[in-house]
């Protein structure tokens, strides 16, 4: 998909993400973007969270709903003895 949108730079040099591209990219209000410069000019791309990922990227390993809750759980011990 080819999408083209001209947008102007308002104050403090804030940029608004036209709706069209804010959903052809699953952009939404709180989501993390990262901005690169090459060559002159600026990449704008989502950086996809945890969910999205584990949606739709892509699987490396295959863990049960289990071992999630078993690990989650240790992480919070580890992490309540660490505070």
């Amino acid at each position: 998909m080819s999408l083209t949108v001209e947008v102007r730079v308002g104050r403090k040099r804030t940029l608004v993400i036209p709706k069209r591209v804010a959903e052809a990219l699953g952009i939404d209000e709180g989501s993390r973007l990262l901005i690169e410069v090459k060559r002159g000019y600026m990449i704008v791309r989502p950086l996809p969270d945890a969910i999205y990922l584990s949606l739709h990227g892509e699987k490396l390993a295959k863990v049960t709903l289990r071992e999630l809750e078993e690990t989650s759980i240790e992480e919070q011990e580890k992490r309540g003895k660490e505070a």
